[in-house]
């Protein structure tokens, strides 16, 4: 009998939203929102549903419109890449989802799910859709909002097939909230499966499940899961359902955590009457144990010395943890110019950290983590900007600006506004300067440190002198909102208030897990 391995809900404490998950033989495939992060769409891989390392990306770049390149003012924060269905059929990978700045909907093909990825686009807008390959390889995809629809596409997927089936399943009530969203599509014992969240109004997000016996028949059903995991109200949702090759079945959905984001859940599922039952009496249970298949896998978070060297074509790949905040300006960093260092070049004048060119992040990890960097700041201009920072829509960073050839160490914090608009809140605002000192020597080491312990989702920051680590400027507070819709992450960043062609450099940049604190 193999070992078994004891994982806590929820099974990855980090922002990997919308996840959708595969199973192609005795391997598992993950799929999670990237959205406005480049490269996107990634992708995930387990031999135990548990443990994840990251395998790939789909896309480098998903549009070239100015906004995916932060021309002028223009962004597509709380846009881009939104809620992916995944599928495997017949020797090919297929990920699907709406880009909801441009309003298409993308569709990838793959041979291997490490790529390369063909992207091209269905005809037709399929908002938060499920992919669906049927026994008799005619293909359909679920999608809408509140109402949900059943459309069939053509055998190559480029739009709605003519003639073919396009119906309502599911109908919410018009003053449901957002009601019925996120769908996923299942076949089992010939009986036909939709997973969706749901939310109702003054009610926290919860799982709904709907079963017909054949396409053009009733879907029935209802709630599935209705929990917090005892944690502020927030419901665990969205997702759907996988098996193991031993027979076993899942659900798997995200739960919002606060400034974290939205973090994957695994549920051990039977079936009662060919309706799935979810869960210990209906909760999800804190703690999962599987068997160990001995793999080791690659951390999803890590540290980076920046010594890259060119492939065969000449193109550097940063390590599949890092990903930035736009589409990148590749002449506006490297990592060869100076080895062992991740250079930023200024190139443009941006009033804020929002609008800069090449933010490089990480996914922040809970209930605590910290990240620590030095830069090289003796290349900076008047009224440049460059730190580490806690990248969130509120966020707050640590780092040195240059005004009048005099360099100060500031920490400075936004504070949180909401909105109800995706993608559109005060980026021209750069917050508030909390403290400054000054700094005679043109590097330092700067730390992060973000504690999501309870949804505490405070930030600090440090610098070290010849005396230590000394704190500077406040906790400041996060929040998980709309305008970006991420979670918080870790960006190395560098931007200028009034000329441009400076550069800084970044180096020994380190991650800290929880067990790895200080």
């Amino acid at each position: 009998m193999k070992k078994k391995i004891t994982a806590k809900n929820p099974i990855i404490d980090s922002d990997f939203p919308d996840p959708d998950i595969i199973r192609v033989g005795d391997t598992y495939y993950m799929a999670s929102t990237t959205m406005h992060f480049m490269p996107g769409c990634v992708i995930l891989r387990s031999y135990d549903l548990v443990r994840w390392e990251i395998l790939s990306h789909a896309y480098q770049e998903l549009d070239n419109t100015p906004r995916y390149y932060m021309e002028g003012n223009q962004n597509i924060y709380g846009e881009g890449m939104w809620a992916p269905t995944f599928r495997y059929h017949k020797g090919t990978y297929y990920i699907v989802f709406t880009a909801n700045d441009t309003h298409k909907s993308h569709l990838l093909t793959a041979s291997d799910p490490k790529g390369p990825w063909e992207n091209r686009t269905i005809e037709g807008w399929y908002y938060d859709s499920g992919l669906f390959f049927d026994d008799d390889d005619q293909v359909y995809i679920v999608h809408g909002q509140k109402t949900l629809f059943l459309t069939q596409l053509n055998e190559d997927l480029s739009g709605p097939k003519e003639n073919g089936l396009k119906r309502i399943v599911v109908q919410d009530r018009e003053d449901a909230d957002l009601g019925y969203e996120g769908s996923h599509m299942y076949k089992r014992n010939g009986k036909y499966y939709i997973f969706t969240c749901h939310m109702e109004k003054g009610k926290k997000k919860t799982e709904d499940c709907f079963v017909s016996d054949s396409l053009t028949g009733e879907f029935i059903g209802g709630c599935v899961i209705d929990d917090d995991c005892g944690y502020h109200g927030l419901g665990v949702a969205q997702g759907g359902m996988i098996d193991t090759p031993n027979g076993d079945w899942y659900a798997f959905m995200f739960q919002d955590r606060g400034a974290l984001g939205r973090a994957p859940v695994l549920i051990p599922m039977q079936f009662e009457r060919d309706f799935p039952v979810i869960g210990e009496k209906g909760k999800v249970p804190k703690e999962i144990q599987v068997p160990d298949t001995g793999h080791i896998y690659e951390k999803l978070n890590g540290s980076d010395d920046f010594s890259y060297l060119p492939d065969e074509k000449g193109e550097v790949h940063l390590k599949c943890f890092w990903e930035w905040n736009h589409q990148s300006i590749d002449t506006a960093w490297s990592v060869t110019e100076n080895p062992g260092h991740l250079r930023l070049h200024s190139k443009k004048i941006s009033p804020t950290l929002f609008q800069a060119y090449n933010t490089l992040t990480q996914r922040t990890v809970g209930p605590k983590c910290a990240a620590e960097v030095t830069v090289d700041f003796s290349q900076m201009k008047d009224g440049d900007v460059a730190g580490i920072s806690t990248f969130i829509g509120n966020y707050g960073f640590i780092g040195v600006k240059k005004e009048k050839d005099q360099y100060y160490l500031i920490m400075m914090g936004r504070p949180a506004k909401d909105t109800s608009v995706f993608g559109q809140f005060e980026y021209e605002n750069p917050g508030i300067e909390y403290q400054r000192v000054p700094i005679s020597d043109t590097s330092v080491c700067l730390r992060a440190e973000a504690d999501f312990t309870d949804k505490k989702d405070l930030a600090s920051f440090f610098y070290k002198n010849r005396e230590g680590w000394q704190k500077l400027g406040i906790d400041q507070p996060m929040y998980f909102k709309m305008d970006l819709f991420t979670g918080c992450r870790f960006g190395l960043f560098y931007y200028s208030t009034k000329k441009t062609d400076g550069f800084v450099d970044f180096s020994k940049f380190q991650f800290f897990e929880p067990k790895e604190e200080r």
